[in-house]
């Protein structure tokens, strides 16, 4: 198991009341609800961030997509979007 730290942090007193009802309806308590959505938005923040450095980098070195390309996509996901 990590080794865990205490972080104490302000919630307006309506967030505070919608984590507890969560708490309460999921048998866990405050504290590990809290940590586990901190826990899910910093892993989707860090890959979001990855992937944007990795998108910057490919334009930085001219690798675009051809118009072809984009417009063999756009029409695979028209096509599945009906």
């Amino acid at each position: 198991m990590a080794e865990s730290a205490v972080l104490t942090l302000r919630l307006d007193s309506k967030l505070k009341d919608r984590l507890d009802r969560l708490s309460k309806a999921t048998q866990r308590s405050r504290s590990f609800v809290a940590a586990e959505a901190i826990r899910e938005y910093v892993t989707l923040n860090e890959w979001q961030i990855g992937e944007i450095r990795k998108a910057l980098g490919e334009a930085d070195r001219g690798e675009f997509a051809t118009p072809q390309e984009v417009q063999r996509t756009r029409k695979k996901w028209t096509r599945r979007a009906r």
